[in-house]
């Protein structure tokens, strides 16, 4: 169940990089936001009460809520207009807890690629605290890049892999994963540039004439 949640924060994290880019407007992203915020709220609520005190499941379900609620909040926000900075520093809180899964994971779990992908989705929500509790706007493109680097590599991919059985740990998968993230990081900012829109969606669709 928690592989099928992968597939859909791919989704997500995809259309909200897209958002990022200027691409779309916050208002049409509302949707799927809530949807798989809900879907992360009520998936690790479900692997912890059949988890039968399996402390690596627990520990797998206690993680998976801070982005449920992270995307809920992105979803509200987009609906109402609320400003972002509360969302901003609770992205520190999901990156330095991301950062202890991590260390969980290698530590606790043995689990070395799972190591690498929370250190990958700490470093995503450490730039989302960046973007939005300074109202650092110039790094939008580059966050965008970096959220749909992360749908691809980290969620949307593993998701499918785990699901069709193929997904194997290993430090060879591990390091993969870990040069990948790197190289995401350096790519993304001249990326963003090249990939970022030069005018502002409409609200009211893609009918809409764009603004200068």
């Amino acid at each position: 169940m928690a592989a099928v949640g992968l597939l859909y924060v791919g989704a997500v994290l995809f259309v909200n990089g897209i958002l990022l880019l200027g691409r779309v407007s916050p208002k049409a992203v509302a949707p799927l936001n809530l949807f798989v915020g809900a879907l992360q709220v009520v998936t690790p609520t479900y692997l912890i009460i059949f988890a039968a005190g399996d402390g690596s499941r627990i520990a797998l379900a206690a993680g998976l809520y801070f982005f449920g609620f992270t995307y809920l909040w992105v979803g509200i926000n987009s609906i109402a207009g609320w400003p972002n900075h509360g969302l901003g520093w609770f992205s520190l809180v999901v990156a330095v807890s991301a950062v202890g899964f991590a260390v969980h994971s290698w530590v606790e779990l043995g689990d070395l690629a799972f190591t690498a992908l929370w250190m990958m989705w700490a470093v995503l929500w450490f730039a989302f605290f960046v973007l939005m509790a300074f109202d650092r706007e110039d790094l939008g493109p580059a966050v965008g890049v970096l959220a749909i680097g992360n749908a691809v590599a980290t969620t949307g991919v593993p998701g499918f892999v785990i699901l069709a059985g193929w997904w194997q740990d290993s430090a060879a998968l591990a390091l993969a994963i870990a040069v990948l993230g790197v190289l995401l990081l350096v790519a993304c900012r001249p990326l963003g540039r090249a990939l970022a829109s030069r005018s502002v969606p409409s609200e009211s669709g893609p009918a809409s004439a764009p603004a200068p």
